[in-house]
């Protein structure tokens, strides 16, 4: 991808108003008239900042919808028990049909609503399974949280919230993708892996909190206070981790390099986005951004 990439950053005491300030720094008419799809992170039932907070999902889906494209759907796999019981008990489900926009359950769909992946190079053994609204959507907006993980990733940001787009299992096959995912001692790369085969055209990260430890659904709470917006995955999550740093974080996230980080290295390999923290530009919209963008801009000026 080309090099230069703009992260505009907001305060977040208004969520709703902070999420139309960094949208704002985007041309969203392209949006007229084709078919979208949102990926928040709707993992498990736990509530912000485990999961994408019901204000900001509502934000960003009253500005996509407000450029009539032709289709709009917020797509949905929870690895915590059944997406369509999250959501009921996030008020995803409610706040959908109050505002008009239909939800695709993915671990509901049929085995036509499933994409095989197989390529050269991937460490999955058996490659995996993208949805079908994911790969076949003219844009996909990904919502992402600022959370590190103890499970073996080291941190949740965009690029992990791709593996809520594959399948743990799909129909008529007998293989549990996310068993092999979880036990590998590659989990990172896979995950950078995944995102190589979808388009993503806009990320909103919001970080009015996160965790700075444990995660991704529960851990020690941190109050950053604002929300970020990229259009660059790599970008993005190198300015979280980048924003952790400032924060402090557990070892595995803090430690070396940012641009070393094997889920960002993988990533920025494969061309999923840049591959230097200089191609980050910072763009503060208020007082608190410009704050929180000179202590991220320092863990970025030592990668």
């Amino acid at each position: 991808m080309g090099e230069q990439v703009d992260i505009f950053i907001a305060d977040a005491a208004d969520r709703f108003g902070g999420v139309e300030s960094v949208l704002g720094g985007f041309d969203l008419s392209v949006l007229a008239g084709s078919s979208v799809a949102v990926k928040a992170d709707y993992d498990s039932a736990n509530p912000f900042p485990a999961s994408t907070h019901l204000e900001t999902l509502d934000a960003i889906f009253t500005a996509l919808s407000d450029e009539k494209p032709e289709s709009i759907t917020l797509a949905e796999r929870s690895s915590v028990g059944e997406t369509r019981e999250v959501l009921a008990d996030l008020g995803v489900i409610a706040l959908a049909r109050d505002r008009g926009f239909p939800i695709t359950l993915l671990d509901e769909m049929e085995r036509f609503g499933w994409h095989e992946i197989q390529a050269p190079g991937l460490h999955w053994s058996r490659g995996f399974f993208l949805a079908a609204p994911i790969s076949r959507s003219d844009h996909v907006i990904q919502i992402c949280g600022l959370k590190t993980d103890r499970y073996g990733s080291h941190f949740a940001l965009s690029l992990k919230n791709a593996v809520g787009c594959i399948a743990r299992r799909v129909p008529n096959v007998n293989y549990d993708f996310m068993n092999e995912l979880d036990n590998s001692p590659v989990k990172r790369s896979m995950i950078a892996e995944i995102n190589q085969f979808f388009r993503t055209d806009l990320i909103v990260l919001d970080a009015t909190e996160g965790f700075a430890s444990g995660g991704p659904d529960k851990g020690k709470v941190i109050h950053p206070g604002v929300v970020l917006a990229g259009p660059d995955r790599v970008a993005i999550d190198a300015v979280g981790v980048a924003l952790l740093r400032a924060c402090g974080t557990v070892p595995d996230v803090a430690d070396g390099r940012i641009f070393d980080q094997e889920q960002i290295a993988r990533a920025a390999e494969l061309g999923v986005g840049i591959s230097s923290a200089k191609a980050i530009r910072l763009v503060p919209l208020d007082r608190k951004a410009e704050e929180i963008a000179a202590k991220i801009q320092v863990q970025l000026d030592a990668d």
